[in-house]
């Protein structure tokens, strides 16, 4: 479905978009000199709606086959994905493949070690600096919060992801740029990261662009609010609660005050 829509998404022509989204009949329009991303049937957009987890497992394979080698992901640690994407033993068993710079030690010097659940995925660069000397003088922005951090969250992730083309007559593209015409100016330092069969899942899911794409926004979805399914868990069970208890306290109210509301004032001369 996803790739079907991003096939009908907009089409930029000559610095003018006109299309229609595939799943609302609201216009997609342009802001300033970039388009807006349409809107995505997302499985957890609606207010009953909770994350599809097998989803965020693939996007967080997305994130470090592919995304990790640029962007970092530093508010998010390994032992935050038990019981959301992973087991513990299968979280014990990515962990102890990784290989930790720690320290430094009581000689202040750094040393290797085994990762743990309680580790933070590593950064790709030392600095920003370094980030930036690696990326034609672009510094690729930290994942933990991108997702909030963008006006059309998961829409914008993927329609970024899937949205590299050719440019249009009249505009031009230098070298290590890139035409996206959803990425604010169209021009993006980052090359397109995702291509057909990239990568493998673990559940024998096809990775296609568009799907990994999906995956992607999902498991960054997640990272921006973790909290995410418990919030409207507790959500529902609230209105549960009040819904049960708003009959027997509106029968309270009216026998409460019935006796004030049809009680007579009389006057004695």
């Amino acid at each position: 479905m996803f790739n079907h829509l991003r096939n009908n998404a907009l089409k930029y022509i000559g610095g003018v978009g006109i299309s229609v989204a595939g799943v609302s009949s609201a216009a997609v329009y342009l802001s300033d000199d970039f388009a807006q991303p349409p809107e995505y049937p997302w499985n957890h957009r609606f207010p009953w709606q909770a994350f599809d987890h097998a989803s965020i497992r693939r996007g967080h394979q997305v994130y470090t086959q592919v995304c990790s080698t640029c962007h970092s992901l530093d508010l998010v640690s390994y032992r935050h994905l038990i019981d959301v994407a992973y087991t513990a033993q299968e979280m014990k068993n990515l962990t102890a493949e990784l290989t930790v710079m720690d320290g430094p030690d009581s000689e202040g010097d750094m040393f290797e070690r085994k990762g743990t659940i309680t580790d933070f995925h590593p950064k790709p660069y030392p600095n920003a600096n370094a980030a930036r000397y690696s990326n034609n003088g672009a510094l690729p922005p930290d994942l933990s919060l991108v997702v909030k951090a963008r006006t059309h969250h998961e829409d914008y992730i993927f329609a970024l992801l899937t949205g590299y083309s050719d440019p249009p007559a009249g505009v031009k593209v230098v070298g290590g740029q890139h035409f996206n015409p959803y990425f604010p100016g169209t021009k993006i330092a980052m090359a397109p990261p995702l291509a057909e069969g990239a990568l493998e899942y673990d559940d024998g899911t096809e990775a296609s662009v568009s799907q990994m794409a999906k995956d992607v926004g999902t498991f960054l979805a997640w990272a921006s609010e973790p909290e995410h399914d418990d919030r409207k868990k507790l959500g529902i069970k609230i209105i549960l609660g009040l819904s049960i208890i708003a009959l027997p306290m509106f029968y309270w109210k009216r026998l409460k005050w019935s006796t004030i509301k049809t009680r007579k004032i009389a006057f004695k001369d």
